[in-house]
Parts: structure tokens; sequence; C-alpha cells
């Protein structure tokens, strides 16, 4: 039985892959989709919290440390879950993926920029919480970005945003 839904699951999952994967492909969107996907990479993401640490002041400078914090716990918690699963990416494991970056030699679940970006940008709504209207969708077309180039799931990326936000949540609020 639960068998049966693991399957119906990976099923799921694969076919949602192949349509991001393929029925969005377009020009236009593998150009922006390559850059933006960045965002979620480490250097950008400890380049962004180390900004706002060493040139914001008061409430700003806290939450730059808080999303270091988040986005360092949750990236440990990435690395021992990719190696515990091992689950190997997307275009290993299905012939009609399409790969659009350089393949990545680590294991897929859960997505790490997708962890990264979330982890960094939950801080940030505490103290300023209109930023979500920004903060939350960028965060997701990274997740989407990780998809639709090859690399990612659908769930190691809803994975990522759990696990980014989660870890996030669990520092500001033991910070408060």
């Amino acid at each position: 039985m639960k068998n049966r839904y693991y399957l119906r699951m990976r099923e799921y999952d694969n076919r949602l892959f192949l349509w991001c994967n393929h029925r969005l492909r377009n020009r236009w969107l593998d150009g922006f989709l390559k850059k933006f996907t960045h965002m979620g990479s480490a250097a950008f993401t400890i380049g962004c919290v180390l900004s706002v640490i060493l040139f914001a002041e008061g409430p700003w400078r806290r939450t730059g440390w808080l999303s270091l914090i988040a986005l360092t716990v949750s990236h440990l918690l990435a690395v021992l879950i990719k190696n515990t699963f091992q689950r190997v990416r997307p275009y290993n494991a299905l012939a009609q993926a399409q790969i659009a970056i350089l393949p990545l030699k680590d294991y897929s679940f859960p997505s790490g920029h997708t962890t990264a970006a979330f982890s960094v940008a939950i801080p940030f709504l505490f103290v300023a919480p209109g930023l979500a209207q920004i903060l939350l969708p960028l965060a997701s077309i990274v997740g989407l970005s990780r998809i639709y180039l090859g690399v990612h799931y659908p769930s190691d990326c809803l994975a990522g945003c759990f696990l980014g936000s989660g870890t996030a949540l669990l520092v500001v609020l033991g910070a408060a």
C-alpha cells in the first residue's frame, strides 16, 4: 500500500518535471532562468547577507545575521539530507530530461539553491512584512528555474522551500 502511493507520487513528480522542463521551454526563458537561478547560489546568497551585515544598521543588520545563521544551518541540513537519500538528478534518471546548464555532481534532493533562497528571504519578512510580495516570488522563481533547467524534480524544490523556510523560522523565533 505504502509503495503504491510512493510510486504514484514519483510518477506525478516526473510528469510535472517534464512539463516544466519541456512545455515551458522558450528562448527568452532559457536566458532569463539561466541567469536568475544564480540568485540561489552560495556566492549570491552569502554575498547578499554579508552586504546587509556590513552595510546596514539596526534591525536590518540583526536580520542579516539571522539570515546568515539560517543559510548556514539549512545548508548543513541539505547536505546531510542529500547524502542520506542520494536521489539521482533527473537528467541522469529520465531520458527525456533536457539539461540547460552544466551537470552537477551531488545529489538532487533537496534543492540547495531553493533552500538557500528561502532561508535568506524569510528572516527579512519579519522586519518588513511588505517584502513578502517581492522576496517570496523571487525565491519561488529560483526553485522553478532549477526544474526548468533540468537539475531538480519539483519535489526537490518543494523540500528545499520547506527546509529553508522552516530553518529560517526556527532561527528567527529562537532569537526572539
